[in-house]
Parts: C-alpha cells; sequence; structure tokens
C-alpha cells in the first residue's frame, strides 16, 4: 500500500478526539435512557463545600457513581450516610472530564420507602380483585348527618380542622371522637376496633375515618388489610379523609367516600350543604383527582423530555463537578505533603542523634576496646599453636632424621663414589666402601657377599 494511498483512507475515515467521544457517549445515554429507580447501598459519600454530593451505590456485584447536585438534594428529607440502603431516582450520564459513567441524582429516599410502596401496590392489586373498590359496594353517605362519629387521633391537628369546620358550618351537629392511636403497630387494630363497636351502638349516621398529613410510613396504618375488610364490613358509611390531597391508602379505596383533607370531609358533611352542592363538590374531587393524575403524569413526561434535553446547566454542573473535584484532591495533596514533612523533620532528628560525635566516639570506643581484646586473644592463641606445631615438626623430624636411626644400632653404607648402598649386588669382593655409624666411621674392604 503507497503512502498516498494510506493516507487518503486515513482522511477518509471519521477521527474522534477523546472530547468527541465522551461527549456523543453522554448524549446517546441521556437520550435513549430514561428516568430510572435504582436501589443500592451508599459508599464513598463526599460532600465539599460546593453543597454538592458525591457517592457510589453497590450491590453484592457491582457498584456506580453518583452524584446529586445542591439543588436537589436539599429536598432529601434524611441524613443519608456511608452503608445505608437507598432508592434514588436518576438519570445515567457520563462525567466528560474522566469518561466515568454515572448517575444524576434527581430524589433520594430510604429503601425501606420502596419496600413499602410495593407492599402498597400488591395490597392494592389484590383487594381491587376481591371487588372491595368496587363502586356499587359502597353506600353514599346522608346529606345531612345528625351525628358524626370522627376515628382519629383525640390531640392531632386533623381533630381540631374537623371540628372548626363543622361548628362553624353546623353547630347542631352531634360529633363523637371516637379515639384511636393513628401511627404505629397498635394503631390498625385500634380503628378496626373503634369501627366495629360504633356498628354495634348504631349511634351514628356516618363514621369520619381521618388523621393528618405524612409519609409513607406514618400512614401505613391505613395500609392495613384487616381494616380494609373492617371498613368494608361497615354497616354505617365510611367517609376517609387521611393525609393530604396527594396522599391515597388502602382505606381511601375502600371507603364509601374519599376526602382529600380532613377539612374537606367536614366541609362535605356539614348541614348547610344542599344535595347539588354535595355532588358538585364531590365530582370537584373525582377532578382534582383527575388533574393531579395528569399532571404526575405530564410532570413525568417534562422530566423525562428535559433529560433529553442539552441544557447549559449540565456544562456547569460539569465544572462544579471538576472544581470540587480538583478541591478534594488539592486537600489530599497538602495533607500529604504536611505528612511528609513531619515524617522528614522526624527522620532528619534521628539521623542528627545517630551521627552525634559524642556517639560516635563511644562506639568508636567499644570497638576499639573489642579490637584490643581479639587482638590479645588472637596472639595469644597463635602462640600457643605455634608452639604446639613446632614441638610436633621436631618430634616428626627426629623420627625421620637418619642420626636417630643410626642410634639404634644400625649403619649407613656407602660405596667407593659415596653413594648409599641399599643391595649387596651393587659391590663386588675387595671393593673399598664407608660405613657411618652413630658415631664415627669405618673404612672397610668386602672380602665376601651373601646375596640372602
Amino acid at each position: 500500500m503507497t503512502y498516498n494511498r494510506l493516507m487518503n483512507q486515513i482522511q477518509d475515515r471519521s477521527i474522534l478526539s477523546v472530547s468527541q467521544l465522551n461527549r456523543k457517549a453522554k448524549q446517546l445515554l441521556e437520550t435513549h435512557l430514561p428516568l430510572l429507580w435504582v436501589e443500592g447501598e451508599i459508599s464513598n459519600l463526599a460532600r465539599p463545600s460546593s453543597g454538592h454530593w458525591y457517592l457510589s451505590l453497590k450491590d453484592g456485584q457491582a457498584q456506580v457513581r453518583g452524584a446529586m447536585f445542591r439543588g436537589r438534594n436539599q429536598l432529601v428529607k434524611f441524613n443519608p450516610a456511608n452503608g445505608q440502603k437507598v432508592l434514588v431516582r436518576a438519570r445515567v450520564s457520563i462525567y466528560e472530564g474522566r469518561g466515568d459513567y454515572q448517575l444524576i441524582i434527581e430524589h433520594m429516599q430510604a429503601a425501606g420507602a420502596g419496600d413499602l410502596q410495593l407492599q402498597f401496590d400488591a395490597l392494592k392489586q389484590k383487594l381491587q380483585e376481591r371487588g372491595l373498590f368496587d363502586p356499587q359496594n359502597k353506600q353514599p353517605p346522608p346529606p345531612a348527618p345528625a351525628h358524626i362519629g370522627v376515628i382519629t387521633s383525640p390531640t392531632g391537628a386533623a381533630v381540631r380542622d374537623i371540628l372548626q369546620v363543622l361548628g362553624r358550618r353546623s353547630p347542631s351537629t352531634q360529633v363523637s371522637v371516637l379515639p384511636v392511636p393513628v401511627q404505629g403497630d397498635g394503631a390498625a387494630p385500634a380503628i378496626i376496633a373503634a369501627i366495629e363497636m360504633a356498628n354495634r351502638q348504631r349511634a351514628c349516621d356516618v363514621l369520619l375515618l381521618s388523621r393528618g398529613g405524612g409519609s409513607l410510613e406514618d400512614l401505613w396504618a391505613f395500609n392495613d388489610e384487616h381494616l380494609a375488610y373492617a371498613i368494608a364490613a361497615s354497616q354505617i358509611p365510611v367517609v376517609s379523609a387521611v393525609g393530604h390531597e396527594v396522599d391515597f391508602t388502602i382505606a381511601d379505596f375502600v371507603a364509601d367516600l374519599r376526602a382529600a383533607t380532613p377539612s374537606a370531609a367536614a366541609e362535605l358533611l356539614s348541614q348547610d350543604q344542599s344535595q347539588q352542592r354535595a355532588q358538585l363538590q364531590g365530582y370537584e374531587l373525582l377532578l382534582q383527582e383527575s388533574i393531579q393524575r395528569q399532571l404526575r403524569s405530564q410532570r413525568s413526561e417534562l422530566q423525562h423530555l428535559r433529560a433529553r434535553l442539552r441544557h447549559p446547566g449540565d456544562k456547569l454542573q460539569q465544572q462544579a463537578q471538576r472544581l470540587d473535584q480538583l478541591e478534594q484532591r488539592l486537600q489530599h495533596l497538602w495533607q500529604r505533603q504536611q505528612a511528609e514533612r513531619q515524617h522528614r523533620c522526624q527522620r532528619l532528628s534521628l539521623q542528627l542523634r545517630q551521627h552525634s560525635p559524642a556517639q560516635r566516639v563511644k562506639a568508636d570506643q567499644r570497638q576499639l576496646d573489642s579490637f584490643a581484646q581479639r587482638l590479645l586473644g588472637a596472639n595469644k592463641q597463635q602462640l600457643q599453636q605455634g608452639k604446639q606445631q613446632l614441638g610436633q615438626a621436631a618430634a616428626l623430624l627426629h623420627g625421620l632424621s637418619p642420626l636417630a636411626t643410626l642410634g639404634r644400632g644400625f649403619a649407613l653404607v656407602r660405596d667407593e663414589s659415596g653413594q648409599i648402598l641399599r643391595s649387596s649386588d651393587k659391590v663386588s669382593v675387595g671393593s673399598e666402601i664407608e660405613a657411618q655409624l652413630h658415631r664415627g666411621r669405618l673404612s672397610c674392604r668386602v672380602e665376601k657377599i651373601q646375596t640372602d
């Protein structure tokens, strides 16, 4: 392949920079993935001075990073902490500066609330299939009840609102407050007992089941299955006014009539209301509920479209996140440098003490004393070994000396040329030989030779 042909192929390709690649990946994620609900355990939670939150959500197999900016985390109703299990609504994005895949969190709640919502939906589906919500099984409350039984907490804001409205609109209406707890484990059994007692006494024309607003956990007593059957079995019409306008409980669906608030229930049951106005208010409530549902649906669609819409605020969030990360890196760098300086000072101080002249003099003196002792011992040992070796060599030399052999009566015989004779066949009769004794020498002539 020629160089020009290779360059033409490269020019024909669409080459992306890293920034362009991250930007395209971010657009793909934000465009094709709607708002998601994700459940996980919080870890690595950081709250820099900017007010934004940075964290990781993890389960047993994986984790994902997330960011919740100050405008959204101010709406969280609890204080999240590491190790806490939460349920978040978030959109998937990419932090372009590092190419990190992350969640941009819009809403956060404790994970328990998500479990309660699942239980609520399951019970609602079950009771609906059994017909407890059918309009044909409901009995309308009387248009002008003479006696209203209010089942609620005697110290709550709901009972004060109800009594104030009834006292202003219909002072002649008799009101009996049936006190019950409206929150906690014992609330549902107490409410069931109050409904059953009112049905046995048959003194009330209508029962108003009510409490103020709260979280899903606070209203959970009104989502009890046994309470739902008690409301459905009541011979006295039951009006439910639990929580605020946007709060719905199982009791609201089973009751003969649902009011948006305790005050609205008192308005409905007031004696100065005509039949037509009562119907209009009922239609108004139904219309409000329909509008709320439409608004929630449109709000969800708007949030989805907003997630797809590129907004300059995204760039600002990216920059804010980068500034927060740089701030954290600067703090970590400063802390590390401080620790290194302190460690270096400690190390130099230790070296200074170790290299002190006094310490070196003492060490050298101890080493000199040790060398002197070792030298003295080595000299003694070497002298003793020399004496011992000298004695051994002298003894060996004495044992090997011919003179020692001559001292035992032997003689050293040489021929006329002075060579030592070792055999009789080396001489002949008449030869002159010399015999060296231990002391002195003898000149001899061979007279006779014997070979054995």
